[in-house]
């Protein structure tokens, strides 16, 4: 990802070797407008209390994975990463704001796979600020930031204003990220068909793709989001289904597919049992049978191997002729 953004570079002071400045200016400002009682003197001591009124906006502190974006007068002058407290000219605009990880739980939503079925598809994803110049200023942000929350109901609510807070621009930047991973999660689904009923052999679906479509729809959000300067560190999909106009027929398709293919198998060890007890009663001499006799057991063997239920015996009185 091309980066724009660079490190702030401008004048900085430790905030704690500031605050003695300022108790020093404070000093001189009560001594020079209350013990000479000089007109002249009066005047520097008001002039010195407005420059220390001024020099309060200059502090502040930054923690770990947090970045002040720096701003003088519109221009943009770096970002400023060290953590700690400091002092820097007051007359930046500071915009805070966070580099740490956040979730985002995307809801599910109905899209068409590969072959037209409607399917439910959400997923999770990490991510997380990266540039901090195109997230203030490639995408509009901060107008999105700019909004007001209602507190109370009734006489005694309050509305109270976001505009400039961080959490009002990662809430900006958390609902960018929102509406393009709705768009990224179309366009992955639809390259799919939900599994391998509607698809070919060995062909990846949405339900055996695993972590190869994971990848492919963490790279399409990476895509989406540079322009922003937002980077998605993992991306899953947490829930897949039908959707419900053709969930309960699907649900027979899949019983019907799972019906056929366990009585492929139960056939298999059927075939397999009565070649094994037709060569081990002619290897022991047990009983010579031809081949009508053959094809009578084997249809016994069969029935009683294959059936749903335990088979009934019957007594033959008479001869196998007869």
């Amino acid at each position: 990802m091309e980066t724009k953004g660079v490190n702030f570079r401008g004048m900085r002071m430790n905030g704690f070797l500031m605050l003695f400045v300022h108790l020093v200016l404070l000093t001189a400002a009560i001594v020079a407008c209350f013990l000479f009682g000089l007109e002249w003197l009066y005047c520097v001591g008001v002039a010195l209390v407005v420059v220390w009124f001024v020099l309060l906006a200059g502090y502040m502190q930054l923690e770990p994975n947090e970045a002040r974006a720096m701003v003088f007068f519109g221009e943009y002058r770096g970002t400023f990463k060290d953590t700690g407290f400091y002092w820097v000219n007051p007359f930046y605009n500071k915009k805070k704001l966070s580099l740490r990880a956040r979730n985002l739980d995307v809801e599910p939503i109905k899209v068409n796979d590969k072959v037209g079925n409607p399917i439910l598809i959400g997923m999770v994803l990490v991510w997380k600020l990266r540039d901090t110049y195109k997230a203030m200023f490639e995408i509009d942000s901060q107008t999105m930031a700019s909004s007001t929350a209602t507190v109370g109901s009734g006489k005694d609510a309050i509305t109270i204003s976001t505009t400039g807070s961080v959490a009002s621009r990662m809430n900006a930047f958390e609902n960018f990220v929102k509406i393009q991973s709705d768009a990224a999660l179309r366009q992955v689904a639809g390259q799919y068909a939900y599994d391998d009923n509607e698809s070919g052999a060995g062909e990846l679906t949405l339900r055996s793709g695993g972590e190869e479509i994971n990848d492919q729809l963490e790279q399409k959000l990476n895509e989406r989001l540079v322009m922003a300067g937002l980077e998605v560190v993992e991306a899953r999909i947490n829930y897949l289904a039908y959707a419900p106009e053709i969930a309960a027929v699907m649900l027979r398709r899949q019983q019907a597919s799972a019906i056929i293919g366990a009585r492929e198998k139960i056939v298999e060890g059927a075939v397999s049992m009565v070649h094994m007890a037709l060569d081990k009663l002619e290897k022991d001499g047990v009983v010579e049978l031809d081949d009508e006799r053959k094809a009578a057991m084997v249809s016994n063997l069969l029935v009683v191997l294959c059936a749903d239920e335990s088979a009934q015996p019957v007594v033959n009185t008479g001869t196998l002729y007869n």
